[in-house]
C-alpha cells in the first residue's frame, strides 16, 4: 500500500474530506491540484480505499477484492482518465471474454470487446447480428454518451451534442423494463437473460418499470472498456489514487473516525475525530466533503438544528437497496465450467432465464433467501496471476440478498453459501472439489467493514428510475451541494451513483471550486491527455 505523507501539514486545511473512498479520494486529488490543502479523514486503521481494496481473505498468498472488482469505466470516465494513474504503475488486464451468461440447459451467451468474436458467443445468428450492430452504434456515440451522462446536472450542452437521433434511439431503449428490452431485440433465451442479468448487479429487476438502462449500460460497457481487472488486486487502484493525492500535497489520516460535522451558522466549519482514543476538532477554511452514506450524514452527523424538516424526515426513510452475501474461494485450479466460454471469462452470471431471474427478484424484495442464487462470479485471478500462488486461483462471488433477516445472519449465512456453492456445482461439476478455503460475507459484515455499504447495499441506496439524475439523493440537492453551506455530497449516493468511476469525486471537486470562484471552465483530463475513449491507463488481453 503506497505511504501518505507521515504527518498533515499544520494548520487547519482548506477541505476536509470524510471518508477515503474511491469518490472520495477522486475529490480529494482533484481540489489539491487546484492549490487547495486537502486532508482526507477515514476510519479504517489499516487501508483507504473503502469497498476498492484487496486482502488475503481465504489462504496466504490468495488475494480477494473486498468489494469492487470489475472496472468497466476505468478507460472512459473523464475523472479517472485525468488523474494519470498510469504514473503510479496502475495497470489493467482484461480476459478474452468479459461476460459470461451459462445455463442449466448447457447454452451460455457471452460478451466480448471483440465483436468479429460475437457470433461464436450468441447462438441465434439473428440475435448475434442485431446485438453487433447495437454494439457498433454504441461505440460511435460513447464518449458522447459518458460526457452526457456523468457530468453534473443538468448537462443540456452535452446532451446537445448527442443528437436528436441517437436521443430518440436511447429513449427507446431505456424507456421500458429489461425484460422487454431483451424480448424486444433478441429470440433466443441465452441472448435474452444478459441485460436482465447484468441489471441486478444493482436492485433492479427484470421487469421494474424503465429498468433496461442499467443493464443495457452494463452490456455495452463490456464490450468497450470491458470488466477489467487492476493487476496486484482492487487495492492497487485505490494506491493509485492515494499516489496521485500525495503528489499534489494532499494526505490521508487513517483511524480517525468523524463522529460529528461542525456548523456554525448554517456553515460547515470542520469535523470532530475521535483517534487514538481522544476526541479532536479540525477546522476547514473553505470546505467539508462526506464521502458518506446520505443517512450517516443527514442523520449522525450533521446537527439537526441545521437541516430543513424534510431533509431530515427523508435520511431517516432513506431508500437503500438490496443487501450483499459475498463468498470468496481459494482453488487449486480453475473453476471447471461445463461450457466452453465461461472458462475464459472475466465475469460469469448465472441466470437460467428471465422467468428464474424476476423469480429471484420477487424472492428477494419479499424478505427471503433466493431458492436459486443470481451470482456474479469473478475470476480475476484467470488474468492476473499474482493473485493466487502457484496453480491455484481465487474466486468471488456475490448474490443480492434482503439487507436483514429474522433472527439476523448467524443461523443462515454457512446455508446460504452452501447454496452458492450447489449452484456454481450445478454448472461446473467438480467446482467443490477445487475448493481449499471458503470465506463468507453477509451484508451485516459489509456494512462492519465500511459503514457506507447500508445493510450490504452496494449500490449508494435504491438505484431505481425514480431515485436517479435530478432525484439522487434528494431535489433539489442534487449537485453535490447540501442544505448547509461549505458542506458537500461526493459518494455514490449523488449522481450518477455507484460504479468505479470516480465522476461523483470529480463533479462535487468542481462545485466546491465554482463556489470558490477558482473555476476555469470543467476541471477532469489536461489538455494533453488521450481522449476518454483512449484513457490512459495501460490494458492488455489474456
Amino acid at each position: 500500500m503506497t505511504e501518505p505523507s507521515p504527518q498533515p501539514p499544520t494548520g487547519d486545511p482548506d477541505v476536509i474530506v470524510v471518508g477515503a473512498g474511491p469518490n472520495g479520494l477522486v475529490c480529494a486529488t482533484y481540489l489539491a491540484r487546484a492549490g487547495l490543502r486537502v486532508l482526507v479523514v477515514e476510519t479504517n486503521e489499516r487501508r483507504w480505499g473503502g469497498a476498492l481494496g484487496s486482502v488475503e481473505a481465504t489462504r496466504p498468498g490468495f488475494i480477494h477484492d473486498v468489494g469492487a472488482a470489475f472496472f468497466p469505466f476505468a478507460k472512459s470516465s473523464p475523472a479517472l482518465a485525468g488523474l494519470g494513474l498510469h504514473e503510479a504503475g496502475l495497470q489493467f488486464v482484461n480476459a478474452n471474454i468479459e461476460s459470461a451468461h451459462p445455463a442449466p440447459d448447457g447454452s451460455c451467451a457471452g460478451l466480448t470487446r471483440d465483436l468479429d468474436r460475437i457470433p461464436d458467443l450468441i447462438s441465434n445468428p439473428a440475435d448475434a447480428d442485431r446485438l453487433v450492430r447495437l454494439l457498433r452504434w454504441h461505440r460511435s456515440i460513447e464518449p458522447r454518451l459518458f460526457e452526457a451522462m456523468l457530468r453534473p446536472l443538468p448537462n443540456v450542452a452535452n446532451v446537445a451534442r448527442l443528437g436528436l437521433g441517437n436521443l430518440l434511439r436511447m429513449g427507446s431503449l431505456f424507456a421500458t423494463s429489461g425484460a422487454r428490452l431483451s424480448r424486444r431485440l433478441f429470440v433466443g433465451c441465452d441472448a435474452q437473460r444478459i441485460i436482465p442479468a447484468l441489471a441486478l448487479h444493482t436492485d433492479v429487476g427484470p421487469t421494474d418499470r424503465f429498468g433496461a438502462g442499467i443493464g443495457y449500460m452494463l452490456a455495452v460497457t463490456a464490450s468497450t472498456g470491458g470488466f477489467t481487472v487492476p493487476v496486484g488486486g482492487a487495492q492497487a487502484f485505490a494506491d493509485a489514487i492515494v499516489d496521485r493525492l500525495s503528489a499534489a500535497g494532499g494526505h490521508v489520516q487513517l483511524g480517525s473516525r468523524v463522529t460529528q460535522i461542525l456548523a456554525e451558522r448554517g456553515k460547515a466549519i470542520g469535523v470532530r475525530v475521535h483517534r487514538d482514543g481522544v476526541e479532536t476538532e479540525i477546522r476547514a477554511r473553505h470546505a467539508v466533503i462526506a464521502n458518506t452514506s446520505v443517512p450517516a450524514l443527514f442523520r449522525d452527523l450533521i446537527e439537526r438544528a441545521h437541516l430543513p424538516g424534510r431533509v431530515a424526515r427523508f435520511a431517516r426513510s432513506f431508500p437503500s437497496g438490496w443487501g450483499t452475501f459475498k463468498v470468496d474461494w481459494a482453488l487449486d485450479g480453475p473453476v471447471p465450467w461445463a461450457h466452453a466460454t465461461p472458462r475464459s471469462a472475466a465475469v460469469v452470471h448465472t441466470g437460467d432465464s428471465i422467468e428464474d431471474l424476476a423469480r429471484f427478484t420477487a424472492e428477494v424484495r419479499a424478505g427471503e433467501l433466493p431458492t436459486n442464487p443470481y451470482l456474479v462470479i469473478g475470476q480475476q485471478s484467470l488474468v492476473d496471476p499474482s493473485r493466487a500462488p502457484g496453480d491455484g486461483q481465487t474466486l468471488w462471488a456475490y448474490s443480492r440478498v434482503p439487507p436483514t433477516l429474522n433472527g439476523g445472519w448467524g443461523p443462515h449465512a454457512e446455508q446460504f453459501a452452501d447454496r452458492i456453492d450447489a449452484r456454481i456445482e450445478a454448472l461446473a461439476p467438480g467446482f467443490r472439489g477445487r475448493v481449499l478455503a471458503r470465506r463468507v460475507t453477509h451484508p451485516t459484515d459489509l456494512q462492519k467493514m465500511n459503514a457506507n455499504l447500508i445493510g450490504g447495499d452496494l449500490g449508494g441506496g435504491s438505484n431505481a428510475w425514480h431515485r436517479q439524475l435530478f432525484f439522487r439523493p434528494l431535489f433539489p440537492y442534487f449537485r453535490y451541494r447540501t442544505p448547509v453551506r461549505g458542506l458537500y455530497l461526493s459518494s455514490s449516493y449523488a449522481h450518477p451513483g455507484a460504479g468505479v468511476h470516480g465522476m461523483c469525486g470529480l463533479n462535487a471537486a468542481q462545485a466546491v471550486l465554482d463556489d470558490l470562484g477558482r473555476s476555469q471552465g470543467m476541471i477532469g483530463p489536461p489538455a494533453d491527455a488521450p481522449s476518454t475513449a483512449q484513457a490512459q491507463l495501460p490494458v492488455a488481453t489474456k
